[in-house]
């Protein structure tokens, strides 16, 4: 069995085929793109389990379309790791904060990247098919169950989605924009008080557990989930 199917975005040859070569050893499918139009169609037909992508590309930035892949419903749980030969620290936060999970400079070792990959993949399993444990909460992603003090609590399922991003991106205040993009996808179009609307209906289901001030608001940004000073 594939350790897993891996999307390589990469416009320079010989360093895709170095990659597939390198990955193919170690047991995991490749597929391979040399721009983002291309990227877009595999990722569309095959769902990879792992993207890696190269910031320079010739029909759009790797970072752009990291930022667009990570705003679409579908693809918020891909994991990314960006490709590039840019070593500044500016550079490599603005591609952790676009949403890529790591980070790259080139040249590289293949065993590096190797283990970055292995590394990424698990904590991407670990947040769709374990429990998620914070506080009193537990949130069984296979079973799509949210169980706390013994008990089931029952959610709609966009209160379900809302309480999974935030529970797999603790102690971060993301705004009412970064939430509509993450949780509803950025092409629904809704307004941003919808929202607050789902906070409530989210903190009053979490209520009958003692669990509804995990949901803090941040004044002046918006929301986050922690389990401190709660």
């Amino acid at each position: 069995m594939a350790a897993g199917k891996i999307l390589i975005v990469e416009d320079e040859a010989p360093i895709r085929e170095m990659i597939v070569f390198h990955l193919v050893r170690a047991g995991f499918e490749t597929l391979e793109a040399g721009d983002c139009r291309s990227a877009r169609q595999l990722l569309a037909d095959e769902r990879p389990d792992l993207a890696l992508i190269d910031w320079m590309l010739p029909d759009m930035s790797g970072l752009e379309l990291t930022r667009t892949l990570k705003r679409e419903q579908g693809n918020e749980d891909l994991g990314i790791i960006m490709l590039t030969a840019r070593a500044d620290e500016y550079d490599k936060v603005a591609g952790l904060e676009g949403g890529a999970d790591d980070y790259v400079t080139k040249p590289f070792a293949p065993r590096e990247l190797i283990a970055r990959i292995q590394a990424v993949l698990r904590r991407s399993q670990s947040a769709n098919g374990e429990v998620l444990q914070a506080g009193v909460l537990e949130l069984d992603a296979a079973g799509h169950r949210v169980v706390a003090g013994g008990s089931e609590i029952r959610l709609g399922p966009t209160e379900y989605r809302l309480l999974r991003f935030l529970m797999t991106h603790p102690d971060r205040a993301y705004s009412r924009t970064q939430l509509l993009d993450r949780v509803w996808g950025a092409n629904v179009y809704v307004e941003e008080r919808t929202v607050d609307v789902h906070v409530r209906r989210l903190r009053k289901a979490l209520a009958e557990q003692g669990a509804d001030a995990y949901i803090q608001t941040v004044r002046g940004t918006g929301y986050r989930f922690s389990v401190r000073d709660s």
